[in-house]
């Protein structure tokens, strides 16, 4: 009996996370579904996952950059995210950490191939 008491209470806890979710959580229920989809299958999920599944994605993702951006934000100047922050939040997880490095060399390569590509059409 005390497990139906249980069960109970948390369709209840549900029911009132998914009315909150309508209102204030629509709109950013869908900010990276379609990309979290293509992901999950990129990572050996079904083609067409849970929705239920990518909405916990979602959540979590939600949550762990508002979280960084927070900290970032409390360090280095204050109210600002800059690129050296979030790198020094995650200095200290290799793998994140190799993974920025790799994303900023190749966004500061595809910044100097544009600006040649640039020079090359528009500089003669």
């Amino acid at each position: 009996m005390a497990e139906e008491e249980d069960e109970t209470g948390f369709e209840e806890d549900l029911d009132d996370g998914a009315g909150g979710a309508d209102g204030s959580h629509g709109k950013r229920k869908r900010l990276f579904s379609k990309e979290l989809r293509c992901m999950m299958y990129g990572f050996g999920d079904d083609q067409n996952p849970y929705t239920e599944s990518v909405d916990i994605l979602e959540d979590l993702v939600i949550e762990f950059v508002t979280e960084m951006t927070h900290k970032a934000m409390s360090i280095g100047r204050q109210g600002r995210v800059q690129v050296e922050d979030i790198v020094f939040l995650i200095r200290k997880d290799p793998r994140k950490f190799a993974r920025v490095k790799d994303l900023l060399t190749m966004n500061e390569e595809l910044k100097r191939a544009r600006k040649a590509f640039d020079e090359a059409n528009y500089g003669s």
